[in-house]
C-alpha cells in the first residue's frame, strides 16, 4: 500500500492556473507509476493523467491535453498536476492515485490500487 496526500486544490478564475501536489511513502515511489483522477458532482470518477514510473512517459484525457501537465520528483516521492487555462467544467475533486503493480506506464487501464482522500478544485466563470 501507498499512502497518498494531495494539496494544492482551491477556488481560482476560468483562464487561471492552479498546481497539485502528492505526497506519497509506504512503498519504492520510484518504481510505481502515478495517476490523477476527478470526480466531479453527480459524475463518474474519470482519469485525467497519469505518468509512468521512471516519467518517461505520460498520458492524458483528451479533455485536458494541452493544458495539463503531470510531472514527478521521485527524490522527494512526489507527483505533480499542473492545470493552466482551466475552464468551470474542471470543476471537481481530484485524486492522486498509485498503481498496484511495478514498473507501470501510467494508463488509464493500470491497476490503480492506493487513492488519496481527494482535493477540492472549483474554477469559477
Amino acid at each position: 500500500q501507498v499512502q497518498l496526500v494531495e494539496s494544492g486544490g482551491g477556488l481560482v478564475q476560468a483562464g487561471g492556473s492552479l498546481r497539485l501536489s502528492c505526497a506519497a511513502s509506504g512503498r519504492t515511489f520510484s518504481r510505481i507509476a502515478m495517476g490523477w483522477f476527478r470526480q466531479a458532482p453527480g459524475k463518474m470518477r474519470e482519469f485525467v493523467a497519469g505518468i509512468s514510473w521512471r516519467g518517461h512517459m505520460s498520458n492524458y484525457a483528451d479533455s485536458v491535453k494541452g493544458r495539463f501537465t503531470i510531472s514527478r520528483d521521485n527524490a522527494n516521492s512526489t507527483v505533480y498536476l499542473q492545470m493552466n487555462s482551466l475552464k468551470p467544467e474542471d470543476t471537481a475533486i481530484y485524486y492522486c492515485a498509485a498503481d498496484s503493480n511495478s514498473y507501470g506506464l501510467g494508463r488509464p487501464t493500470d491497476t490503480f490500487g492506493s487513492w488519496g482522500q481527494g482535493i477540492q478544485v472549483t474554477v469559477s466563470s
